[in-house]
């Protein structure tokens, strides 16, 4: 087989993997919290024919070698954790983090996930939980006579309470930062899960030591920017339509070299 034929291929395959990277981004534009991912490839081995700096005869090296490259492949897909937009919702539960870390919930199975996604709620026990009716970490239960809910910066929830002049603190809410947020696992619903390549989290109070701060009655927004991942769609769908041209050059220069060698 030719040899372009099998370097356009992983030139093929390489941009469908980006186009479904870019598919799933503006699929979540509107998803609150979420990351964006990129795509990172690497160029496969070369075959080597000549090293750079062979020697040619006693007095002569070569300048330069003869290298062909055997194409690319997918290495690994990175969450993107910039900051999105805060959208200012006015909710009692919404919380938006302004800066680094991650809000802690708790899985059906007893483990700890991670989130940006702040939209939190009370359930029917009075227990602060998010979209998906996972309590939040530490655990905040609000009681049935609190008339409102106040959560300050640095995640400590208040209440008013009925026949009470003074606001009671409920609980402290913490955020999770990690040194390698981009080796998080994501679990799909907005969830991260800590890995060896994260790290173990470092969990504290907000707007300390590096943490962002939290925000009440507002939300963060999908990191992804619609009109560079247009710009990248387009560029993918040129690259993919160039390999598949590559790709018909080297099978039509095949057939006609059976032809002559017939």
């Amino acid at each position: 087989m030719n040899p372009a034929m099998w370097v356009s291929k992983t030139g093929i395959q390489a941009q469908d993997a980006k186009l479904q990277a870019i598919a799933n981004n503006l699929a979540n534009v509107n998803t609150v919290g979420f990351k964006r991912d990129r795509m990172v490839f690497e160029d496969l081995f070369y075959r080597v024919e000549r090293q750079p700096g062979a020697q040619l005869d006693e007095n002569r090296n070569a300048a330069s070698g003869i290298q062909l490259g055997n194409g690319t492949r997918l290495v690994g897909t990175q969450k993107v954790f910039t900051t999105g937009n805060l959208q200012t919702t006015n909710q009692t539960f919404d919380v938006a983090i302004a800066g680094n870390g991650f809000l802690q919930v708790e899985l059906p199975n007893g483990e700890t996930a991670y989130t940006r996604a702040g939209q939190l709620s009370v359930n029917a026990e009075g227990r602060i939980v998010n979209a998906q009716g996972l309590s939040l970490r530490p655990e905040i239960t609000v009681p049935a006579n609190a008339t409102s809910v106040t959560i300050l910066e640095n995640g400590t929830v208040q209440a008013a309470v009925e026949g009470s002049t003074n606001r009671t603190t409920l609980g402290q809410i913490t955020l999770a930062n990690f040194v390698n947020p981009v080796g998080l696992l994501a679990l799909g619903d907005n969830l991260y899960r800590e890995t060896v390549a994260s790290g173990t989290p470092s969990e504290g109070v907000p707007g300390e030591e590096g943490r962002g701060k939290i925000k009440q009655g507002a939300l963060e927004g999908s990191n992804v920017q619609v009109v560079e991942e247009m710009v990248d769609m387009i560029a993918a769908q040129r690259t993919y339509e160039m390999n598949t041209k590559v790709l018909s050059a080297a099978n039509e220069m095949m057939q006609n070299l059976a032809q002559v060698a017939r």
